[in-house]
């Protein structure tokens, strides 16, 4: 028998038999599983526990922790395969720490991690297009999920490129326009005559007068 107090409580088989000071005593059936009246935790509490296991990444030194189940949220990308039971044979894990290292850009990884939290993925600002861009890539994340407030600024860095490519292009052009004109003066200046130049007058004679030759009739 446990003493508390004035009262006592003896615990035997699937019963619980109390006693107190006035003599009274009796019998409460319990169910064997359930421990939770006598300070232990129930089976479905462990159960609750273990669905709520945490997992720790470590991205580029900065320590990042979540559940396991966040993490199954988005499937088919790299943090994803972390749930397999075979990720803990990867180089990525250390068995020591107990965590997955990835040497990766950490802010953007909190950004990427936050996204699998809420569903919203967002760039930060302080990071340009072409490094977000990246770090998509190699966590597998559809860069068309980015929220339209962060698209336009995404999308910076590609349009920059299409522009200077255009003028690139119309700088081309006007060089080698340039170019072209510049040799016609040349040939005009030095006397000297294109094969245009001295085939025009003969087509001209041949549309202006027919009768001028065999060919014009």
């Amino acid at each position: 028998m446990i003493k508390r107090g004035s009262k006592g409580f003896t615990h035997r088989d699937s019963k619980l038999t109390y006693s107190n000071d006035e003599g009274h005593s009796g019998s409460k059936e319990m169910d064997v599983g359930d421990d939770s009246s006598i300070g232990r935790p129930s089976i479905k509490a462990s159960v609750s526990a273990a669905s709520k296991e945490r997992i720790v990444i470590n991205c580029g030194g900065i320590r990042h922790e979540t559940y396991w189940a966040t993490l199954k949220k988005l499937p088919d990308t790299r943090l994803s395969w972390l749930c397999d039971t075979s990720s803990r044979t990867t180089t990525d894990y250390d068995p020591e720490k107990d965590e997955y290292f990835f040497d990766r850009h950490p802010h953007v990884f909190a950004a990427i991690l936050n996204y699998y939290r809420t569903g919203k993925l967002h760039k930060p600002s302080n990071v340009c297009g072409p490094l977000f861009e990246e770090e998509l890539n190699f966590w597998g994340i559809d860069e068309t999920q980015i929220e339209a407030c962060c698209w336009l600024h995404y999308r910076e860095h590609r349009d920059a490129k299409e522009t200077l490519r255009n003028i690139e292009f119309y700088q081309t052009d006007d060089t080698e326009e340039r170019d072209v004109e510049d040799a016609f003066f040349d040939r005009i200046r030095n006397g000297r005559q294109t094969r245009w130049q001295k085939l025009k007058p003969k087509l001209w004679k041949l549309v202006d007068d027919p009768y001028s030759s065999r060919l014009a009739k």
